[in-house]
């Protein structure tokens, strides 16, 4: 694998408790999530694509020379590195790799949140408003941002995270949100004056805190279909921005309504590998909203696995095995978190939610990915432990329970007689 966070720690453990296997993984540093790990052997490499490209064709020599015969899975948990491999496959393929990613035009036009909201509005699947900003010719005299038609705030993104990743300018978040149309001119100009020439999404803001949102992770294997499936109800997600948008905690449920919509958009695009998607309940209506897909299995894959679905037997059967599995949906309800117990109970302030939680902690059907008793050396059990306290401070400092609170107020006052988890007076549409 090459990356080198929680989400390449999840999946390797994944690999280990299903194989007992040892993951190689080419990272640019080694931070936490694998350090001192059992289950990992770290390669270190630099951060353009010939140096990560030239890595894994020493990985490829060096396993091929100790276990002749056997297959090298090649995975990545990083949008821009998910193209780079794609981009490089007969290279890597012929390094004796198997790639189980989709072609790259497709990664490339799926990975664009702007192509994205095309796709749906093909399939019928609902999708925040948006306006989209195209800076391909900001640079000329006389360009300006399309006008903003709905109302203020508003949520401001890149199309694609691989066109901004190497954009720099002062305040760069994962995320914008914006609170005046003043604001959303600033931001305009910063990436103007930065020489962004990709596209920006700006988005209405759905109202509501982080329990509206879902995540669905799923599997398309090389014949189409799609043979894995998992959704959650996100509880908590991270507010620092570098990590802005990512679950920090959620349930493992199984919802149909969005299970089924993403299944058609994988199936219509002919998607081949894992993908992720970020849906929100939209309270005012009732209707899941779908916001993008992530061309990779995503950081908090190890729900799948908790919740009775490991991926990487599905995934190891399609392009190892070569056999054709039965479609499953993980739906063991379980609590991924990576906050303290402590903490999530705090910030959980539905109360059927927070007993729910509750619930499962008492019952010990939580799971934190980086606790794995086969590798629980002392500094790693210090790191787990450290890392859960920053979590206290880093909430603390972006997300303060004052602020919670004013968010879940203005989500009751929004969803006043719309039922959030029984039917809704509006469904996902079917393309006829």
């Amino acid at each position: 694998m090459v990356g080198s966070d929680i989400g390449v720690y999840a999946l390797a453990r994944s690999f280990h408790e299903r194989y007992a296997v040892r993951t190689t993984v080419v990272a640019f540093a080694e931070p936490g999530p694998i350090a001192h790990s059992r289950i990992v052997d770290t390669v270190l490499s630099g951060v353009e694509g010939e140096q990560i490209v030239a890595a894994l064709r020493k990985v490829a020599t060096d396993l091929s020379a100790r276990h002749p015969g056997e297959q090298l899975l090649l995975l990545t948990n990083m949008d821009w590195v998910v193209r780079v491999l794609a981009h490089r496959r007969a290279e890597l393929e012929s390094a004796g790799f198997v790639l189980p990613f989709a072609d790259v035009a497709l990664i490339d036009r799926i990975s664009d949140k702007a192509e994205f909201q095309e796709i749906c509005t093909e399939l019928g699947i609902p999708t925040p408003a948006t306006v989209i900003q195209d800076f391909r010719a900001a640079a000329e005299p006389g360009w300006e941002p399309a006008p903003v038609g709905f109302d203020f705030p508003v949520i401001a993104k890149p199309a694609s995270s691989a066109d901004y990743h190497d954009v720099q300018f002062a305040g760069k978040k994962k995320i914008f949100e914006i609170a005046t149309p003043a604001e959303l001119d600033r931001l305009m100009l910063s990436l103007r004056e930065a020489g962004f020439k990709g596209r920006f999404l700006v988005q209405e803001m759905i109202p509501g805190d982080d329990t509206q949102m879902r995540s669905v992770t799923a599997y398309a294997d090389t014949s189409g279909r799609v043979t894995l499936r998992c959704s959650a109800r996100v509880l908590l997600e991270e507010r620092t921005p570098a990590a802005r948008g990512n679950p920090s905690a959620m349930i493992v449920e199984r919802i149909d309504e969005i299970l089924d919509a993403a299944q058609r958009i994988l199936e219509h695009t002919g998607w081949k590998g894992f993908a992720n998607f970020d849906v929100k309940l939209d309270p005012r209506d009732g209707v899941f909203k779908f916001f993008e897909q992530n061309p990779r299995i995503g950081r908090n894959n190890y729900y799948l696995t908790a919740g009775g679905q490991n991926p990487t037997e599905v995934l190891v059967d399609d392009v190892i095995a070569g056999v054709r599995r039965a479609p499953v949906t993980a739906e063991r309800e379980v609590l991924y978190s990576v906050v303290p117990r402590s903490l999530l109970r705090r910030y959980v302030l539905d109360p059927a939610l927070r007993a729910r939680v509750v619930r499962l902690q008492r019952e010990g059907k939580a799971v934190h990915p980086l606790r794995y008793a086969a590798d629980a050396a002392p500094r790693r059990r210090l790191y787990v432990l450290t890392a859960l306290v920053n979590h206290v401070r880093k909430y603390r400092q972006f997300y303060p329970l004052e602020a919670l609170r004013a968010n879940y107020a203005a989500n009751s006052a929004a969803g006043s007689g719309t039922a959030t988890n029984g039917p809704r007076p509006h469904a996902l549409k079917e393309t006829p």
